[in-house]
């Protein structure tokens, strides 16, 4: 009984990154929530379209398969304690949570693919579609937060003034390149 009682306690132990203190709240659980039940439903909808082998549509049933698998892939990543009497399924979850946010939204859109090309159909578009849509969400939040308004004009004009261009002139001096101005002085592209 102390083994069931040590693996639900490390279950519920998540390990913190400092790094992932940047994305709120909600999105973090909100994408562990959509890979949860995208994962059931795509379990649910694949072996629905594992059925279409009765009408002999061969290529449903390697769509169905596909998607079963990548619901259960999502399952056990997103929530491990769904899956806790298969043993391995803890360590699959933590080496999946201590990766950078990309690894997973690569992970999630690849393997919600083959469903969809298989067997083009709603259940497979709904079903694959919420584990791509989670893969959307973590590929957001791997991107980060989108920077300051200065920061982004500093970035777009590589960080300098044009040549000719005095700091706090407005206007496009002769012969200097007016595309690099309209990020450096937005008074210059504002409607008047």
């Amino acid at each position: 009984m102390a083994f069931v009682g040590e693996k639900l306690g490390a279950m519920f132990q998540r390990p913190q990154d400092e790094n992932r203190d940047d994305v709120p709240w909600y999105m973090r659980y909100g994408a562990r929530a959509l890979g949860t039940v995208g994962g059931g439903f795509a379990i649910l909808l694949g072996i629905w379209n594992c059925l279409g082998i009765m009408l002999a549509d061969v290529g449903c049933l390697f769509g169905g398969t596909f998607q079963v698998i990548a619901g259960i892939v999502a399952i056990a990543i997103e929530a491990p304690c769904c899956c806790m009497f298969i043993e391995h399924i803890q360590t699959l979850s933590n080496f999946m949570e201590n990766r950078p946010y990309w690894n997973r939204a690569a992970l999630y859109c690849g393997i919600a693919i083959p469903g969809i090309l298989f067997c083009f159909g709603l259940g497979s578009l709904f079903g694959s579609g919420l584990i791509f849509a989670t893969g959307v969400m973590y590929g957001m939040m791997g991107l980060g937060k989108k920077g300051t308004r200065e920061d982004m004009a500093a970035a777009a004009g590589g960080g300098t003034l044009s040549p000719g261009v005095a700091p706090g002139s407005v206007g496009i001096p002769m012969g200097a390149d007016p595309n690099a101005t309209l990020m450096e002085d937005p008074d210059v592209w504002r409607p008047t």
